[in-house]
């Protein structure tokens, strides 16, 4: 963990809290870095969804019904 961390409290379910202690004993690393690993990595598939979002903004939005009546249309329903 850097110098430059801030403290928080978080509440952990005990089950998640227990397996975090075995992995953190496990691979020789603190609870805290396992758990700002997972917390970066959501952040970054955050971001990668927002970027896909936002490259399909000018895609046509198709409405559930017609969605529907098309896989009707097809014979896939």
């Amino acid at each position: 963990m850097g110098s430059a961390s801030t403290r928080a409290t978080i509440y952990l379910d005990p089950a998640l809290h227990k397996a975090l202690r075995l992995k953190a004993a496990s691979t020789h690393r603190s609870i805290s870095d396992i758990v700002n690993d997972a917390v970066r990595e959501t952040l970054r598939e955050d971001e990668e969804d927002l970027a896909a979002v936002a490259q399909r903004v000018n895609e046509p939005t198709v409405s559930y019904e017609a969605f529907l009546a098309q896989l009707k249309a097809d014979g896939t329903l």
